[in-house]
């Protein structure tokens, strides 16, 4: 009964996010002639037939790039206007309330839906496309040493080299990166959708990024939908250190301190033979005098943190929720949508909203970042 209860529970999903719109924009009230009518429902109803297919022909078995783009570029679309489809019939009760009657009401209704999305969506291609905006934050570590007071740390994260080639983004971006003059860069995982062979091109001008001291890299959960070794072993081609739960120290007039990395969450199931969340295997022989940089994609892997002593980790994976209000949701699985917190006495966490985007090309409300971690002692 599970695949079936998946399948009814994916329908019902669809039938609400195209229906709803469906019935805001073409039927509810608004009298359109019958032309706009049937013109209306045949755009709903091709598209959403459509959509089941070009997410499986691009994201399964085939991994099809064009099936990829257009079913994500639906995917996003169809979400936003479904959340302002939901809004505009508050808007309608408004309107009730004003005695403004149909089909007055319903095509007020319609237009303010249709125009919101429309502007969204535009805004939103706009900010998943350019190079992130810098975001600068300072961050206290009581045991952090003297030398090493005020060291930068840049952060990236969720670059999602994808089915759209961001050759160029991706080159504007280490550019972006060069000049922050970094003592170390982090990636904290999800760099591509796709293999090594497939995102190469994407990924090459991460071998020019610039940093005094280091250059990091953990995997995320989308390696593991992929070839997760394969981008551990080419990172470390392209001269970035892979701490595949493992440390490096890094020091600095005599002060020292150690970034550590583990494995994505879902690393132990997803059947790649070695791979794992392991803390004390990424921290083993480390002086336990020193503070602990951690890299860990997800920010629910902070309790592991806390439990092993760790100073700061810095995660990304929400990407801050990249479409509104889809925050709410992440929420639920992560313990931080965005920013820096603390957990624990001694443990502090900088969720990143994402340098780049995963599938649909939008971020609404939610826009990439270029992190700059300025470390700070007591």
């Amino acid at each position: 009964m599970r695949p079936l209860a998946a399948v009814l529970a994916i329908a019902t999903i669809l039938l609400l996010l195209f229906g709803v719109p469906w019935w805001t924009l073409v039927v509810a009230g608004t009298r359109w002639p019958s032309a706009v009518v049937v013109v209306g429902t045949v755009v709903f109803a091709g598209v959403l037939a459509a959509f089941p297919a070009l997410m499986y022909l691009g994201h399964g078995g085939r991994r099809l790039d064009w099936a990829a783009r257009a079913g994500d570029t639906i995917l996003g679309a169809i979400w936003v206007v479904f959340v302002w489809a939901v809004l505009g019939n508050v808007l309608r009760l408004a309107l009730v309330i004003a005695d403004v009657a149909d089909p007055a009401r319903s095509r007020i209704v319609a237009a303010a839906t249709a125009a919101v999305s429309l502007l969204l969506l535009l805004w939103g291609y706009v900010e998943a496309m350019r190079v992130p905006r810098v975001r600068r934050v300072d961050v206290v570590i009581p045991r952090l040493g003297p030398g090493l007071d005020g060291v930068r740390v840049v952060l990236l994260t969720d670059t999602h080299y994808g089915p759209i080639n961001r050759a160029r983004w991706s080159a504007g971006v280490v550019a972006a990166v060069n000049e922050l003059d970094a003592d170390i860069v982090c990636h904290t995982g999800d760099i591509a959708d796709g293999t090594v062979s497939e995102r190469r091109e994407q990924a090459a001008p991460l071998g020019d990024v610039r940093a005094r001291l280091a250059r990091t890299y953990v995997t995320g959960n989308h390696e593991y939908f992929g070839e997760a070794q394969g981008w551990l072993d080419h990172m470390r081609e392209l001269g970035w250190e892979p701490l595949h739960n493992r440390h490096i120290v890094v020091e600095r007039e005599g002060s020292r301190l150690v970034v550590a990395g583990v494995d994505d969450a879902t690393a132990a199931t997803s059947g790649s033979p070695g791979h794992h969340a392991d803390h004390a295997a990424a921290l083993t022989d480390a002086d336990p005098d020193l503070p602990v940089l951690l890299l860990a994609h997800q920010p629910k892997q902070v309790d592991a943190a806390v439990a092993h002593g760790v100073d700061l980790q810095i995660s990304g994976h929400t990407h801050g929720g990249q479409i509104w209000p889809f925050h709410f949701l992440v929420r639920v699985d992560q313990p931080t949508v965005q920013g820096l917190s603390r957990h624990g006495e001694r443990t502090q966490l900088y969720t990143s909203r994402g340098t780049g985007f995963w599938g649909p090309p939008f971020r609404v409300f939610a826009p990439s970042e270029i992190t700059v971690l300025t470390l700070r002692s007591a």
